[in-house]
């Protein structure tokens, strides 16, 4: 059917003045700016059948994930910004990264905020105004999935609780004739979570470490559990436990290598499971693979992470009303199930709208089973996040052997000091 007549057929019996406003909708086109696995398929889909309904198009504008911050503060500096674009929450980061009160818009009256998650509203808020929804499964996190067959053709009883069981485990693997570890810095993101996921694991070792790092009464450098856990990740790398080729494998890779038998294991989040079954084949169930804790530092904490990609909608942007829709049409409960039926990496969304959430039986176990929960430092601590990309090249300069590992983090520490500043951050005045 023509998109002009369905939009009357919808208007049907409005005002006048309605009607001409939903005609005009008809011909409307809202663009979203996001970062590279942001945006599923299932999402664009969700996108047709909004266009469908309202005859708005949504036109997704996807960046490489390693040089998305760069565009999008170029977009949103220049006044040019899409209407919605994408960015991760953090209470901290929402301001001193994006401004969100000066370069997004207040969100409080949609309706979808009546029933969105307390937890991910505090992330997306300031002071009284929500300016963001996060659209990530946030209620769970990044896990070590193993595949049990190949741990047991290895002969791997069980799973490591140390660093050092774990190197042990990650030899066995390659004595078989098994890459131990599918590692994918190509991407920029995925390997600084060796470091920063295990928040609660520093925390542990080290209490009120969040605190005096957030109060400029401590720094990475200075700290030498940070430096430690650097180098289990060179050791790893050094030891060929990464595979040739880490350096070039990317994210989107993830499941058919897992899928494949060529790799053990992978650090995702539960959902990607049932994806890495299906690439596989055949050769593999759900129920082969499991879940254990990142071994860094000996981590035994499970990491919790409360925040995510986000949507916020431009102060500037051309067709406001229409990007609220959006946002509105993706919280609807029933879209949400159907993100959640339909696409693999999503077992639930932070919103309390009724979902069933498609939590494995491995997943719940996995989780209820923890007995001691930490929040990710990306979370935890003041002005990490938006060095997240910068953090992750100095890794790999580090893994090449161009910098050391005190190098790296007197560099995270001197960018923690610009951003305070920038933000007048009185403990670095």
């Amino acid at each position: 059917m023509n998109k002009k007549l369905l939009a009357a057929l919808l208007c049907g019996t409005a005002a006048i003045g309605a009607v001409s406003t939903c005609a005009l909708a008809a011909d409307t086109t809202i663009t979203l700016l996001a970062s590279q696995d942001w945006v599923y398929d299932a999402e664009m889909e969700l996108g047709e059948k909004f266009e469908e309904e309202t005859g708005i198009h949504v036109d997704y504008q996807i960046i490489p994930a390693d040089q998305y911050y760069s565009v999008l503060m170029t977009k949103i500096n220049s006044g040019e910004c899409a209407d919605i674009f994408g960015g991760q929450s953090g209470r901290f980061d929402i301001v001193t990264q994006y401004n969100v009160e000066e370069n997004a818009l207040p969100l409080n009256d949609e309706e979808w905020v009546s029933y969105y998650d307390e937890y991910a509203k505090a992330e997306t808020s300031v002071g009284d105004n929500v300016y963001g929804m996060i659209y990530f499964d946030t209620t769970t996190d990044f896990y070590m999935v193993y595949n049990k067959k190949l741990f047991a053709e290895a002969g791997i009883e069980a799973v490591p609780t140390t660093f050092a069981e774990y190197m042990e485990d990650c030899q066995k693997l390659m004595d078989n004739g098994i890459v131990p570890f599918y590692e994918c810095t190509a991407d920029g993101w995925h390997h600084v979570m060796w470091f920063c996921e295990i928040g609660g694991r520093f925390e542990e070792l080290e209490p009120g470490i969040t605190d005096k790092l957030n109060n400029n009464e401590a720094t990475f450098a200075d700290t030498e559990m940070f430096k430690t856990c650097l180098e289990q990740i060179k050791e790893m790398a050094d030891a060929g436990y990464f595979g040739d080729n880490y350096q070039s494998d990317e994210y989107a890779g993830m499941a058919y290598a897992l899928g494949s038998g060529e790799y053990a294991m992978t650090m995702a989040k539960p959902g990607t499971i049932a994806e890495i079954a299906e690439a596989s084949d055949g050769e593999y169930t759900v129920d082969d693979f499991g879940m254990f804790y990142i071994p860094t530092l000996d981590c035994q904490v499970l990491n919790v992470h409360p925040v995510g990609p986000t949507r916020f909608i431009y102060s500037g942007a051309e067709h406001p009303d229409e990007a609220k829709q959006y946002l509105a049409f993706l919280a609807r409960p029933e879209n949400l199930q159907y993100m959640i039926d339909n696409e693999p990496k999503v077992e639930n969304y932070p919103f309390n709208a009724d979902q069933t959430p498609a939590y494995s039986e491995e997943t719940r176990a996995f989780i209820d089973g923890s007995e001691s929960r930490g929040t990710v430092f990306q979370d935890a601590i003041k002005y990490l996040n938006p060095q997240w990309f910068d953090f992750g090249q100095d890794i790999i300069a580090y893994l090449n052997g161009d910098m050391e590992a005190e190098e790296v983090l007197a560099n995270v520490d001197a960018r923690r000091a610009d951003q305070a500043a920038a933000a007048g951050d009185e403990a670095w005045s």
